[in-house]
């Protein structure tokens, strides 16, 4: 076969605050010829995801900081080209942790088949993906049930939505924040969000005590900031806090003040514990089955913001902190 031409995504220089186009550069490169027990995948789509700017900072965290002049990577859902390996044939469908290129030469352990029979096939950097099943981890972690109302801010971003639908799967009373009036109608009309708001209308402690007098179980945090504050202020006692993520704070230059009533963890007796979806890949298996049947079926839904091109990738990525993204945002590559 030819040699293969093929663009990607570099990190130049660590962003300082909001990243901005001048952090990254497009390179193209040409792939050499494949050997034996090699495959060669061209990415159909690929993920841009909130976590990525930490892996932007130089230092040490819970998973290894991009290095400067190499591509970025993170997930993607790719078909096989050609393969020299047994475990894939050609036209196979598979996801990797390999996006921010177009083409690329793996080895098996570097990919997952998936069938190529639910469409769209992004779903599988969504719902049936880290994504979803990050919400699912969260849901299992502190064993949300149904007699539980949950709150979850970020509610329309990839993750929320999906804790959302699953906690409403599992009979509780839901309630969102979200960050326009478009993603607050899209929470209670296509998520079944019991209650959804818009943060920016009002601080959110008013708000939470507006619609939720009588206090809240479990909060799911994506944004951490003021509604972490404000969650531990309408927490019940015994109440429970699946730490995911921090949004609000992920461009800051310096750290910001923590919330000022952490002492209600002591008073309420709270439990705060913190999500990392890569400590639960042995239960993949049964994210698939569950979250699976519950998409075959009908009953949940994998809302997308889809950009397409590789040239639009940073332009998607920096959008997830601008609020441009209802659901999760997908890079379709051409």
């Amino acid at each position: 076969m030819t040699n293969v031409m093929s663009y990607e995504i570099r990190l130049i220089s660590r962003p300082i605050g909001l990243p901005t186009s001048a952090n990254f550069a497009i390179a193209q490169i040409e792939l050499e010829p494949i050997q034996e027990q090699q495959i060669l995948v061209r990415n159909l789509y690929m993920s841009v995801d909130p976590y990525m700017r930490g892996r932007m900072n130089e230092g040490k965290s819970y998973v290894p900081s991009f290095q400067l002049g190499k591509p970025l990577d993170g997930g993607a859902v790719g078909e096989v080209i050609e393969s020299r390996a047994k475990e894939f044939k050609q036209g196979d469908i598979v996801t990797s942790r390999l996006g921010w290129r177009e083409y690329f030469i793996a080895t098996p352990k570097d990919l997952y088949l998936v069938s190529s029979d639910i469409q769209p096939l992004s779903v599988y950097l969504g719902a049936l993906g880290m994504t979803g099943m990050t919400a699912w981890a969260g849901l299992n972690l502190v064993d949300v049930k149904s007699s539980d109302t949950i709150f979850i801010s970020g509610a329309a971003g990839a993750v929320g939505n999906m804790a959302g639908q699953l906690a409403k799967l599992r009979g509780c009373r839901t309630i969102g924040a979200a960050g326009s009036t478009e993603k607050v109608k899209f929470l209670k009309e296509e998520c079944g969000f019991d209650i959804a708001f818009n943060y920016k209308d009002a601080p959110i402690l008013k708000q939470l005590n507006q619609e939720v007098p009588d206090g809240i179980d479990v909060y799911f945090d994506n944004v951490g900031g003021e509604t972490l504050e404000a969650a531990l202020s309408v927490l019940r006692v015994h109440g429970r806090i699946i730490a995911c993520g921090g949004i609000s704070g992920y461009n800051e230059e310096t750290p910001k003040t923590g919330p000022s009533n952490l002492f209600n963890i002591i008073t309420k007796r709270l439990t705060m514990k913190g999500l990392i979806v890569g400590d639960w890949l042995d239960r993949q298996g049964e994210f698939e089955k569950e979250v699976g049947g519950y998409f075959r079926a009908g009953k949940l839904k994998n809302k997308e913001t889809v950009v397409v091109g590789i040239d639009k990738a940073v332009s998607a990525f920096i959008g997830l902190f601008e609020g441009k993204n209802i659901g999760k945002m997908v890079v379709k590559l051409d």
